[in-house]
């Protein structure tokens, strides 16, 4: 997790992610601009989700309270805004 993502920090910004559910292991990667989210976590009950609200607030320093899932709940492509 090398990848500097305290820039996206301030409120009200918008992150768009990419996620793989049932990876080998939870990390990030930057690629071409684009966040790509890898979670050990099965797609189910919104686990997923959760878990990548958490792997997702760690990159920047944030409380995971303040992400929420806007947009994506059911899709691989999420959009997470900083409360």
């Amino acid at each position: 997790m090398s990848d500097d993502l305290s820039h996206l920090a301030l409120e009200g910004t918008e992150i768009a992610v990419r996620v793989t559910p049932k990876a080998s292991r939870d990390r990030f990667v930057v690629e071409e601009g684009q966040i790509r989210v890898d979670v050990t976590t099965v797609p189910e009950d919104g686990k997923a989700n959760a878990a990548v609200q958490k792997l997702l607030a760690k990159a920047p320093g944030l409380p995971k309270s303040r992400l929420s899932l806007i947009r994506g709940q059911t899709s691989r492509d999420k959009v997470f805004r900083v409360c």
